[in-house]
């Protein structure tokens, strides 16, 4: 038995080499979804994962668009006799295929974690190196939707060739799964793996915290905007998962949620999904600001003007439509007055232009859901601290 599943793992590999690719088909938008380790950390376990799944689909998260439900590291428990990896069977007594069909049962997806390293983050549990086919093949076993792929204990491997083995290893599984690279944007990974997965981070780990510390949500949108021109249905710049919910405020939530949203991020939420609060709730399923998120145009917003502490930002939308958000990065409220006729610019990576200087738009409050009237006339707002405004300006035909 051992040599006919060696044999298997070998005919995989030397298929997936000669013909290999990501599942192209796969996250044409952001993925949107929940992951384990904001909240849970590594006390991750059966039941957690199921009350997720419950919670996604009760509260109306799934039918939001949240669709994954991915188990961050401290899953594993310890690699067969023949190098397969198994579930930690005290956290997961059902085992992972089970989990995996109770997930689906909701309507919803699964996502596993691994590291292309010898170990994974925590430094107890097992990596991938060495074993990435067997790993893919056993992850296709299970039912396994999405990949979070790790860089620790990897020594001096190169990363692209590192990401690009396991991409093989995921095709030559034959399971469709999102490819997710999580190297914290040290090897710019936005350069060469456009083809390798699905989106790639760009920035430390992320706290919740918005302004103070490395991984702060403000260092972390600093970091992943100038990346716009990498990101595009199918490959995405990834910030990091969201904190809204993990105890900052609700007006930092609405920032951070909306800055998300204006960058074309993933969504993938890191919070207790059966205590959140109906505030919370609201920000993470307005309907308006995801479309914004999930625009199948694909282009990445830019932050066009920094302005004594309120940014300007534009994305390009479907239809000839634009979002615009105004963005309180201090701690005290602002006034700031919008001059249209100032704000017409072509955008450099998608080639549209926002014609402000005659163009009329509809104005449309995407967190409040009221139209607010029409561009042209100077128009004067005032933006709470750490907060935004966010609009749809809608072309007036």
């Amino acid at each position: 038995m051992k040599r006919v599943l060696f044999s298997i793992v070998a005919v995989l590999f030397v298929c997936g080499v000669a013909h290999a690719q990501k599942y192209n088909e796969l996250a044409r938008t952001p993925p949107m979804g929940w992951n384990s380790w904001n909240h849970f950390h590594n006390t991750v376990n059966e039941q957690d994962i199921k009350d997720m799944a419950d919670a996604m689909v009760a509260t109306g998260l799934r039918d939001a668009g949240y669709k994954y439900v991915n188990i961050d590291d401290y899953w594993q428990g310890e690699r067969d006799s023949e190098g397969f990896m198994n579930c930690d069977p005290e956290k997961f007594p059902d085992g992972m295929k089970a989990l995996a069909d109770y997930v689906h049962s909701k309507g919803l997806k699964i996502g596993i974690y691994s590291d292309a390293g010898s170990k994974t983050g925590g430094g107890s549990k097992s990596g991938s190196r060495g074993h990435e086919y067997q790993d893919a093949l056993q992850y296709a076993r299970w039912g396994i939707d999405y990949l979070k792929y790790d860089w620790n204990f990897a020594g001096n491997r190169n990363k692209e060739e590192a990401f690009s083995l396991m991409r093989d290893a995921i095709r030559a599984a034959g399971r469709p799964m999102v490819f997710s690279v999580s190297e914290s944007g040290y090897g710019k990974p936005w350069l060469f793996c456009k083809d390798i997965c699905h989106l790639w981070r760009t920035s430390h780990d992320i706290i919740p915290s918005f302004s103070k510390g490395a991984g702060c949500i403000l260092s972390i949108i600093d970091a992943n905007e100038p990346l716009r021109k990498y990101a595009g249905p199918g490959h995405w710049n990834d910030p990091d998962m969201l904190e809204v919910g993990n105890g900052i405020t609700e007006t930092q939530g609405r920032s951070h949620f909306t800055i998300w949203c204006m960058m074309a991020a993933p969504l993938i939420l890191g919070n207790d999904l059966r205590t959140m609060s109906k505030a919370t709730l609201a920000i993470l399923t307005n309907k308006d600001v995801i479309a914004v998120d999930q625009d199948t145009l694909g282009v990445q917003g830019l932050r066009y003007r920094q302005d004594n502490g309120v940014e300007v930002w534009f994305k390009p939308l479907c239809g000839g439509a634009w979002a615009m958000c105004l963005f309180n990065r201090t701690q005290g409220a602002k006034k700031y007055t919008v001059d249209w006729k100032t704000m017409d610019f072509k955008d450099e990576v998608s080639g549209f232009s926002t014609g402000l200087a005659t163009k009329v738009y509809y104005i449309k409050n995407l967190w409040t859901g009221k139209m607010v009237g029409k561009t042209g006339k100077k128009r004067t707002v005032y933006i709470p601290a750490e907060d935004v405004v966010l609009y749809k300006l809608i072309p007036k035909k």
